[in-house]
């Protein structure tokens, strides 16, 4: 007895070949990020204190430790060998986009604040208005 061959289906080993490829291929693409999949959400991500520029035009040279701490909250990077300084950083990245970062770095001489880097600047006072800070609450004499 003579068995017939069928031509037209594949051997077992093409059949699995063909799955395991398959299978590789969609798991590759899913955990590709550059390949966009509708109906997914992406989180927003922050990291570290928020600083605005409100906060930082708060912030004056002569500050206490504390003062500074009830303002921008507590550092989250403070360095044992350099008691002081403190650097905040705070980054934010809205729905997989491009991350963006604020960096700030208070310089203190003792328990006092003496200097301000970073990429956000305490707003400037302009030279014909007095800052709040230095404006006394009662009136002048001499303008009487």
């Amino acid at each position: 007895m003579q068995q017939s061959l069928n031509i037209n289906r594949p051997a077992p080993f093409m059949h699995k070949l063909r799955i395991v490829s398959l299978l590789s291929a969609s798991l590759a693409l899913a955990g590709c990020p550059s390949v966009p999949i509708p109906g997914v959400h992406k989180i927003d991500i922050q990291q570290g204190n928020i600083i605005t520029q409100e906060m930082v035009s708060k912030l004056k040279p002569g500050m206490t430790k504390n003062q500074v701490k009830f303002v921008l909250g507590t550092p989250p990077i403070t360095d044992a060998f350099h008691q002081d300084r403190w650097d905040y950083v705070y980054s934010l990245q809205q729905g997989g986009g491009e991350r963006q970062q604020r960096r700030l770095t208070l310089f203190f001489d003792g328990d006092k604040l003496t200097r301000i880097e970073g990429d956000i600047k305490p707003a400037s006072t302009p030279p014909n208005q007095p800052d709040s800070a230095t404006q006394s609450e009662s009136p002048d004499p001499a303008e009487n």
